[in-house]
């Protein structure tokens, strides 16, 4: 994924993240508690690992993809993080979402690339 998709994908993202996809959403942190579902819909689109790193005392999901690491809501926090990189897999991804939020997520996700590559 090159850095022109990566700016495709995050703003598909944002525009897509709501409360109807995570509860933590807010206006002014559209990223927070999105890591989970959207770590998952992007390894559903590109495949590839969901990694992990521990922040404070939550676990926070992203995504690595032909070697590069991905992380859509990084945003979400004040200043940077300090990777670990563990692996993680869907199953863990999903402790930080529910299925509707992931089912949300994916279908305007969907309809969005639809858009993309129809205009």
């Amino acid at each position: 994924m090159d850095n022109v998709k990566k700016k495709q994908i995050y703003d598909m993202l944002t525009k897509s993240w709501s409360i109807e996809t995570s509860s933590k959403w807010t206006s002014e942190n559209p990223a927070k508690g999105q890591c989970g579902v959207t770590a998952l819909v992007v390894q559903d689109l590109y495949e590839g690992e969901i990694k992990k790193t521990k922040v404070g005392e939550v676990w926070h999901f992203y995504n690595l993809i032909d070697g590069k690491m991905f992380d859509f809501t990084e945003t979400q926090f004040n200043g940077k993080l300090n990777y670990m990189d563990e692996k993680s897999n869907r199953e863990e991804a999903f402790t930080d979402t529910n299925e509707k939020q992931y089912s949300i997520l994916k279908e305007k996700i969907t309809k969005e690339l639809k858009l993309s590559f129809d205009s």
